[in-house]
């Protein structure tokens, strides 16, 4: 028994295709869908709503809220509040998972130790050839291939979620989740699920950026946290190997990192770029 919470923030245009996905899942057999509409100006509540004859067809439940601009930890909280299950799955609402990913999560997780998975990332298809230059380098990195990145989605089961109370006024819940567990208790299922980059180098950098400040306030509001960090950086070899194999890729993913370290960012707003 699961509950899927997708924050969701003027997603119109990708919702439709996460919902489709989450319920085409082959499993598990009761699952609650929560779509916590943030301050969307747009389709995405009608949009969402739409479904609920789908998941009432296969005997789970979605429920749509419509809230004001509360921020993505306050949308993830809300879910949180009217969540039914305590295993609880996150999952942006632009990301598109594989039919078996959740029965394989759900199966992985069930045990009474804290535990938290994820699927394996795979970068979406982009459509502007600077993301894809980007998107060449970004998918070699430690933090994509080794461990259990969660980004886009993380899955904790009941005793699991116990080791945080709220989603703290931060950048990067996903950073603080992930962190809030070792990483002999971080599991990674064979199934996956499609995480997109943002479009072009302006959003690029714009994206970059607020990652960076999101795991520098991790460090900062939450240093014990730090210890559970097992990626590495890349060695100036593995860089210069990679620029070799890829100039185009390294010159535009390394541009996008100068800039960022130059012009760190200002605030904490909630925004992808797009």
């Amino acid at each position: 028994m699961l509950s899927i919470i997708i924050p969701a923030h003027n997603e119109a245009e990708r919702i439709e295709a996460c919902l489709r996905s989450v319920l085409s899942s082959s499993g598990p057999k009761q699952a609650q869908v929560i779509v916590v509409a943030n301050g969307c100006e747009d389709d995405t509540v009608p949009l969402a709503q739409m479904y609920q004859g789908v998941a009432n067809d296969r005997g789970w439940q979605l429920d749509v809220l419509d809230m004001p601009a509360i921020g993505k930890p306050g949308a993830l909280n809300q879910g949180d509040h009217i969540a039914h299950f305590p295993m609880r799955a996150y999952l942006d609402a632009d990301v598109v998972v594989d039919p078996p990913l959740f029965a394989q999560i759900c199966a992985a997780l069930d045990t009474e130790e804290p535990r938290y998975a994820s699927g394996h990332l795979r970068l979406a298809t982009a459509q502007s050839w600077a993301t894809r230059a980007y998107a060449r380098i970004y998918q070699q990195v430690p933090f994509i291939t080794e461990g259990v990145p969660g980004a886009g989605l993380f899955v904790v089961n009941t005793s699991g979620r116990h080791n945080w109370v709220l989603f703290p006024k931060i950048i990067a819940d996903d950073t603080f989740v992930r962190l809030s567990f070792p990483p002999e208790q971080r599991i990674a299922v064979p199934a996956g699920y499609e995480w997109p980059l943002v479009e072009g180098v302006r959003s690029l950098i714009k994206v970059r950026r607020r990652q960076n400040a999101g795991v520098a306030e991790v460090a900062d509001k939450y240093p014990y946290l730090v210890e559970n960090d097992d990626k590495h950086t890349l060695s100036l070899w593995e860089k210069m190997r990679m620029g070799l194999r890829d100039p185009l890729g390294m010159l535009v993913y390394g541009g996008v990192s100068a800039i960022v370290k130059l012009t760190p960012q200002k605030d904490g707003s909630w925004g992808r770029g797009r």
